[in-house]
């Protein structure tokens, strides 16, 4: 059961409703096949640097042990006004998802060379959720091509805005 959810408009500060981190490099470097939303267990001080807008999903991935999802590599600075309670910034964090979505994860990772990519760190409802991605690594030529895509697709734009003016190209 994938659930596609785009958040437009949000700032980037950890309120409900927002994105507070963003992995824009991962849909440069993967193909993305599918998308699903997670849950995040978490302790008090992760949550309250989060509530700053502190994260980062440079180096993130999931991995599937043992029937559970472990989010790897997300970096959650310590919170700065924490004391002895503080968590270590780059643990291991458990994701939830239903069973049937975890069977679903595993059967796409181990069919094909896929892999899952966190995309998105955002809050709903208070929680902080993930937005995981099933997705198959880019080689060069297919990340060029995307990007000759791109610009003749904007070329194409600014031309037809150059001949609704009346402009010569």
């Amino acid at each position: 059961m994938a659930k596609k959810n785009k958040k437009k408009g949000a700032s980037s500060l950890g309120s409900d409703g927002s994105i507070v981190a963003s992995n824009r490099k991962a849909r440069h470097d993967f193909h993305i096949l599918d998308t699903y939303e997670a849950g995040i267990a978490l302790v008090g001080t992760e949550i309250k640097s989060m509530r700053e807008g502190k994260a980062s999903l440079v180096d993130a991935f999931a991995t599937v042990d043992d029937g559970e999802v472990w989010l790897r590599g997300l970096h959650i600075p310590e919170y700065s006004h924490g004391s002895w309670t503080n968590h270590a910034p780059k643990r291991a964090r458990k994701l939830l998802l239903h069973r049937r979505e975890i069977d679903s994860l595993v059967g796409k990772v181990r069919d094909g060379n896929a892999t899952l990519v966190p995309l998105s760190l955002y809050f709903v409802n208070g929680r902080v959720k993930v937005e995981l991605a099933v997705a198959r690594g880019k080689q060069a030529h297919d990340k060029r091509q995307d990007i000759a895509r791109r610009t003749a697709e904007r070329e194409a734009v600014r031309e037809l805005g150059r001949k609704i003016k009346g402009m010569r190209a």
